[in-house]
């Protein structure tokens, strides 16, 4: 007899059996190592296309991220950079060199990502690709006196090395950009619970990211609802959100489906709580050493702050999100600017 509405688990069914992948924290891969300016969401979780095009300020920085024709990249896209980003972390792991051009099959994308491997799956991936392709972002750093202007797309480009005449990938080429590179060799990622594959609702997906990126291994984390409702980049009303995350709240409730952390909500905020099931680090301080350059360069970025104050900060941040700089010095000074960004001078 089949289960009924109620009875039948938020989660889709396990496709697959394979190990944690690890993820890149996007906001925090930003380009020019300018972090803060990646806090607004780069995924639609729109189930239609999302034409909109987004623009984030902190000071005098900005991010812009514009669609193609075929609208924004969806947070179920980003599954392709997910598994690029596994293959990559594993091979370094393994001490073998790694590149922005990687080459997969097909089926096992959609395997490990817990897609189906019929004709719909493999259309659905071609869209993927056209709409990860098609998504830009446009953010300015201001270095010194000099203020740059950057545009770079999710990928740079994708190739299908074979298809079969049903319509089927057989091999597929894709160009990552820089910053998807940058975030592999300085290790910036953090490990994703396999069952966010599983997970139905784009909402839920973002959900887990804030969660796994802010809450990290803490206990809990707090975030009012419209701040929130900002970081999923909703462009539902304040009233529709609102339902939208009881629901979710309340199917947690009953089936604990929520990767890594349980979600509660009252009339203004959220509180995520761990589960416990995040690893957790036996230290959780970042100790790498420091170059007596970057203190100086931490001076000049963020004036007027003690710059032993902010390493303070600086290591404990690294520690929480699992972070361990490739290179320390230059890590920090982002930091420091991102820092002083946000919170102007002392």
């Amino acid at each position: 007899m089949p289960e009924s509405a109620k009875e039948r688990s938020p989660l889709l069914p396990d496709r697959m059996q394979s190990a944690d992948f690890f993820v890149c924290d996007i906001l925090d891969a930003a380009p020019k190592g300018d972090m803060a300016s990646m806090e607004h969401p780069v995924f639609s979780i729109a189930t239609k296309p999302d034409r909109n095009v987004r623009r984030y300020e902190n000071g005098r920085n900005f991010v812009e991220i514009t669609p193609s024709v075929k609208g924004l990249a969806t947070v179920h896209d980003r599954d392709v950079l997910i598994f690029a980003i596994s293959q990559l972390m594993a091979a370094q792991n393994e001490g073998r060199p790694v590149s922005r051009a990687i080459r997969f099959k097909a089926f096992d994308l959609l395997n490990a990502t817990n897609r189906g491997t019929d004709g719909r799956g493999y259309q659905q991936l071609r869209a993927a690709m056209e709409r990860l392709r098609g998504t830009t972002i446009t953010t300015n750093v201001t270095t010194g006196d000099v203020e740059i202007l950057d545009g770079f797309g999710l990928i740079d480009s994708f190739r299908i090395v074979r298809e079969t005449r049903e319509g089927r990938m057989h091999e597929i080429e894709v160009t990552l950009s820089d910053w998807v590179l940058n975030a592999v060799t300085a290790r910036e990622v953090l490990t994703l619970h396999r069952n966010y594959f599983r997970l139905r609702k784009p909402l839920e997906r973002r959900l887990y990211e804030i969660a796994r990126k802010h809450c990290g291994q803490a206990a809990s984390w707090k975030i009012g609802l419209g701040k929130l409702k900002s970081k999923c980049g909703s462009y539902s009303t304040d009233k529709e959100f609102r339902r939208l995350l009881a629901n979710i709240v309340a199917e947690d409730a009953a089936h604990a489906h929520m990767p890594d952390y349980s979600i509660e909500m009252d009339e203004e905020f959220v509180t995520f709580r761990a589960r416990g099931s995040v690893p957790a680090r036996e230290d959780e301080i970042f100790e790498g050493v420091l170059d007596p350059e970057a203190y100086e360069d931490a001076r000049s970025v963020a004036p007027g702050w003690d710059v032993y104050h902010l390493e303070g900060e600086w290591r404990r941040w690294c520690g929480q999100q699992e972070i361990e700089p490739k290179r320390p010095g230059k890590h920090f000074v982002s930091f420091c600017a991102s820092w002083h960004a946000r919170h102007g001078d002392p």
